[in-house]
């Protein structure tokens, strides 16, 4: 384990020292970097708002222009700006409100992807602050916008992908004081809390995820795909398993490329689309809300309204939106996708495992499913797999309480305070 800890800091040691840049303005400045904290606050003004047809969808947008749902949230969290590696970085950082005394909170990072934003987390603060249970863990809660996403700042080169966030998230637990965290995220936040536990094994305690793209496919990964159906416990793979990577011509390549269109303009053409997402705020919407109605169950594609509310609020939905329209932020998020894609598929990260101890919550309904063999092959310290009973990609925003559970029994097990 020593050997196999030593080269994961070796090889983050050379990541960090290729990767880690300065994103702003001009070439970075001599001297220590300012890393001032100031308090965050929304204070927008709509003198205009767009009148739409009377369509529940459109006439709800309206009366969210105005954004009292988010403004009254936002006011009993604490959010803050901070400058890193030249950019400004908007995060909210929530404190347990009553700890026992004696007792120390575990600071979690949690990073979310596209197109979501760090309110996906709201819903789950209290469960992880604030935990029902004396035997459960209190957590301090720390989730940012990713660079370009939300009110962090777009970075202003080119280059910058998830392992240059990773940088940044782990300068930002370290200048917050804590030299041992957790991490979680979904979507792009399980690709950069990845890289974050590869760049930083000492310091990153436990990873969780909530989606797991397999890594390069190996011998072991193509024997399951081609004899796995006939024998699946040859390979481990449960009836899920079988269900959601059989017939592979089906599941993993016609549905993939049925609902990956968006992918394939993000990762070529983001500012074109962007501009005229950025001109419309019902263009706006319909383009992220399809996504939360797929995205959460596949089924819901065949209903006349998405199935939105089926497991959200609009007011939630919206709010969403509302801070991708209100920041002007679809472009510099979508672009994310060009320069991690852009680089290719062989990335040096890509190859490397995971040795920090890792929990994955595999939802039923994720865009890609990864069965437990497949994750093993990358993260190689994999503490717990839970087939989680329902949910789909937007796991936080969903089922918070699962997650929450989920991240509880694996925060548990690291800290030896459960058996596995």
């Amino acid at each position: 384990m020593y050997k196999e800890l030593a080269v994961a800091l070796g090889l983050g040691a050379v990541f960090l020292k290729a990767q880690d840049g300065w994103w702003g303005v001009g070439a970075c400045p001599q001297g220590p970097e300012d890393d001032s904290i100031r308090p965050f606050k929304v204070v927008m003004q709509i003198m205009h708002p767009v009148l739409f047809p009377h369509i529940k969808i459109h006439r709800h947008i309206c009366l969210e222009l105005f954004w009292t749902v988010f403004a009254c949230k936002q006011g009993l969290i604490c959010a803050y700006f901070s400058p890193d590696s030249g950019i400004d970085i908007h995060y909210v950082h929530v404190k347990p409100k009553n700890l026992a005394e004696g007792t120390r909170a575990v600071p979690l990072m949690m990073v979310h992807g596209w197109p979501g934003s760090f309110y996906e987390f709201y819903g789950i603060i209290p469960l992880l602050t604030e935990p029902s249970s004396p035997d459960d863990i209190t957590f301090e809660v720390i989730f940012p916008s990713i660079p370009g996403y939300g009110f962090s700042e777009a970075p202003r080169k080119k280059g910058f992908d998830t392992v240059c966030a990773a940088h940044i998230f782990n300068k930002r637990m370290k200048r917050l004081g804590f030299n041992q965290y957790y991490v979680q995220g979904g979507d792009w936040g399980s690709l950069i809390t990845t890289n974050m536990a590869q760049l930083k094994p000492n310091a990153v305690k436990g990873l969780h995820i909530n989606f797991a793209p397999s890594g390069q496919a190996g011998l072991l990964m193509m024997l399951s795909i081609l004899f796995g159906r006939r024998f699946p416990k040859l390979f481990g793979f449960t009836e899920h398993d079988v269900k959601r990577l059989f017939p592979t011509m089906e599941k993993l390549v016609v549905d993939a490329l049925r609902e990956t269109g968006y992918m394939h303009i993000q990762s070529t053409k983001p500012d074109t689309a962007g501009r005229g997402l950025n001109d419309s705020p019902v263009g706006l919407a319909a383009y992220i809300l399809e996504k939360f109605s797929t995205w959460t169950d596949p089924e819901f594609k065949n209903l006349e309204d998405g199935g939105l509310e089926r497991k959200y609020s609009l007011d939630d939905l919206l709010t969403n939106v509302m801070i991708y329209w209100t920041s002007r932020c679809i472009i510099s998020s979508m672009r994310f996708y060009k320069e991690n894609f852009g680089k290719g598929l062989n990335q040096p990260h890509a190859k490397l495992p995971v040795y920090v101890p890792t929990g994955v919550a595999s939802f039923p309904n994720e865009v890609m499913h990864s069965p437990k063999l497949w994750v093993t092959q990358k993260y190689h310290k994999l503490k717990t797999y839970t087939p989680m009973a329902r949910g789909g990609h937007f796991a936080a925003m969903e089922e918070p309480q699962l997650l929450a559970e989920d991240v509880q029994n694996f925060v548990k097990i690291v800290e030896k305070r459960k058996k596995k």
